[in-house]
């Protein structure tokens, strides 16, 4: 039997009952658990003089878990220690969770240890893993069951777990629409950043020369950014690719991008309509942009900041890039030259 020696020390041999060197060692097993084979690591003491191995009593219980852990990884279901995970996610207890599944009030504590929860268990324990907001509902309707110290803590922080998702989500979503846009006269010769997208908004928003920033005027002036930076350094800023819709240049995926996690705005109703007001982010800090880029859009800003939406539609249409572009059709950068700033 192969063993690696983990360590080796002076003590009692509990083996044969000398002191004398003993190597803690780790050995490849092999049980059979509810008729399923599964192999596994073991550690054991080693009594060189008996040639035996030897447990105490804790490497007994952390053996038997390290056999169980293994039949479940075999079997696709959560380890002991992915259930603890899971709780430490939400940061709650192993009785408040069982509390919110209705459950009782040991199972966690059983999971987490040597008993291994059966498929409908394993299959509630990994949707609450993945999907927060679905803890969120479990909690809302357990409100009463537990402290409200304890239920505000687990709401915060599984709200700034769904908030997280939603953004990854939202990310992966916009990706997959620009999966199919690779040449640079779309994409003005840079990959799609999201967080460069992110802090071009922030940095509009929260920029003092532009004035009554709604969505109209934002797309414009994100088009403008990229286009005076492709005509100035040979490279779009953000990957974003646009079209040419009735009211100038919109990139794709719009309604998605304003949603990203960091961009702040407000619902205005308009009577006719709702509307999307833009609104400073509280903070200056713009880590995906790089100098140069931030100079691109101050530029941008010092021509158009203070143009109020129908002024900036009016001078976005006698571009030429928007002249020559058929309606709905993506706008190249080749036009970029042409630009009515500079």
């Amino acid at each position: 039997m192969k063993m690696q020696v983990l360590e080796s020390h002076k003590e009692l041999c509990t083996c044969c009952m000398e002191e004398h060197d003993v190597e803690l060692v780790r050995v490849q097993e092999q049980m059979t658990f509810k008729e399923l084979k599964v192999d596994y690591v073991a550690e054991y003491y080693y009594c060189n003089q008996a040639e035996e191995f030897y447990m105490e009593e804790s490497q007994i219980s952390e053996n038997d878990l390290r056999m169980k852990d293994a039949y479940r990884r075999a079997l696709g279901l959560l380890t002991s220690q992915e259930i603890a995970e899971l709780r430490a996610k939400y940061g709650i207890s192993q009785s408040d969770l069982c509390t919110l599944l209705g459950w009782g009030g040991k199972t966690i504590t059983r999971y987490e240890g040597h008993q291994v929860q059966d498929r409908a268990h394993d299959s509630i324990l990994k949707k609450l893993r993945q999907d927060p907001e679905w803890f969120l509902k479990l909690l809302t309707d357990a409100r009463g069951t537990m402290s409200e110290e304890a239920y505000q803590r687990y709401y915060d922080r599984a709200l700034q777990l769904y908030e997280e998702s939603r953004d990854e989500y939202l990310r992966k979503s916009i990706a997959a629409e620009y999966a199919r846009y690779r040449e640079e006269s779309y994409t003005g010769g840079v990959s799609l950043c999201l967080d460069k997208v992110v802090d071009v908004i922030r940095y509009f928003s929260d920029s003092t020369g532009v004035t009554n920033l709604y969505k109209v005027k934002l797309m414009k002036l994100l088009w403008y950014a990229d286009c005076l930076a492709y005509k100035l350094h040979g490279k779009a800023i953000t990957g974003l690719v646009y079209r040419a819709l009735p009211m100038g240049a919109v990139p794709i995926a719009h309604d998605s991008i304003i949603d990203l996690k960091g961009v702040c705005y407000e619902e205005v109703d308009m009577g006719e309509g709702t509307a999307y007001r833009f609104l400073p982010s509280g903070t200056e800090n713009y880590q995906a942009l790089e100098e140069w880029e931030k100079g691109v859009l101050d530029r941008v800003i010092e021509k158009l900041g203070r143009m109020s939406k129908d002024e900036i539609v009016s001078f976005m249409h006698k571009e030429r890039a928007y002249i020559k572009t058929a309606p709905r059709d993506v706008i190249s950068f080749r036009y970029a030259e042409s630009l009515q700033i500079s």
